[in-house]
């Protein structure tokens, strides 16, 4: 296998991580409106990703990263062609990041709603998006023989992107939604369990159309395997879902963003960015990559760097573990910090 293999693995491996992690932090921003019924409940929910969630958006920085070092011709045409969505997906998650932070910092109930009103949309707005960028990503856009983008925002609204948006967005408040249940007790935990058996459902409907139009545009054995996995993975979660095993649910609901990011990776590959003008135009590992002594440099950096940011965040999900409730929260503190 060449380096250039080895790092689309690579970069497969870190957007995998990043819907893992980041895509139950998105479903509980985008359930404090559907799910909490009070500032108390909204705190609750806050509070189970206030010391993770920006742990998670580190995946995202190694994935760009790792994109813009790896393939400089993928990173460059991607972000040209989709400067709009990323710029919305950007702007969203540094407002999120605020709004986490500045929410507590005056009593007032404007002031606390407006930055909750933010926590919702810019979890929702982000959820979306990155469904419909990868959904064109895996379609193949309007890519020129000088691997520019020629195409318009309106070529990204298409059927099949936007199809791709709604799966990550009801996947993701799935994920959240069992991730809740998992972290709270009491009465908040009861109806986080009711609302992911409607989502996931809901989820599971969008999922299957999704990744099955997928397989038959571009599939093969391997990413069948993957959709296969998929589906009954999702169907294990809402299962265990109901018979109240939130630990086996989360897993199962993870292991199914995990098993649909890397079919969508897998029918990609060898491209990095299929050309829907000319198969020739398309942008592949090989066309895209830096070259053999930058990517030699990359691994040995990945390799001494990756351990440790792993260790380190898995100590910080030990750390707070524990469920946590409405009762936990202190009467006249419902206006205190996130974390």
């Amino acid at each position: 296998m060449e380096l250039h293999d080895v790092w689309f693995v690579l970069i497969a491996v870190l957007w995998i991580g990043y819907f893992f992690l980041e895509g139950f932090d998105f479903g509980v921003g985008v359930l404090t409106k559907l799910l909490a019924r009070n500032r108390p409940e909204r705190r609750v929910l806050i509070n189970t990703i206030g010391p993770v969630w920006d742990g998670n958006e580190v995946w995202l920085l190694s994935a760009g990263g790792a994109t813009f070092a790896a393939f400089p011709e993928w990173y460059a045409t991607l972000f040209s062609g989709f400067y709009l969505p990323l710029l919305l997906i950007l702007v969203s998650l540094i407002v999120r990041g605020v709004a986490f932070e500045y929410r507590a910092k005056r009593p007032e109930e404007n002031w606390q709603r407006n930055w909750e009103n933010a926590i919702f949309w810019c979890s929702l707005i982000p959820a979306f998006l990155w469904g419909v960028a990868f959904g064109n990503i895996v379609r193949g856009v309007k890519i020129d023989q000088s691997h520019e983008y020629v195409g318009n925002l309106l070529d990204l609204l298409n059927p099949y992107a936007l199809l791709g948006g709604l799966v990550t967005l009801t996947l993701f408040t799935f994920h959240g939604a069992v991730f809740t249940a998992l972290k709270t007790v009491g009465e908040i935990r009861e109806r986080a369990r009711t609302l992911a058996l409607r989502v996931g459902l809901a989820a599971a409907v969008l999922a299957l159309i999704f990744l099955l139009w997928t397989q038959a545009e571009n599939g093969d054995g391997e990413s069948l395997v993957a959709l296969i996995v998929a589906v009954a993975a999702l169907v294990a979660a809402l299962v265990a879902n109901q018979v109240g095993r939130e630990g086996w649910s989360f897993a199962f609901s993870g292991v199914t963003i995990v098993a649909a990011v890397a079919m969508l990776f897998l029918t990609l590959f060898p491209n990095v960015m299929p050309s829907s003008l000319n198969d020739e135009w398309s942008l592949t590992v090989t066309n895209a990559s830096s070259s053999p002594y930058t990517l030699k440099i990359m691994t040995w950096c990945a390799v001494i760097a990756t351990p440790i940011v792993m260790l380190y965040q898995g100590w910080t999900y030990w750390v707070f573990r524990k469920r946590i409730g409405t009762q936990h929260i202190a009467a006249d503190a419902a206006a205190g910090a996130t974390h």
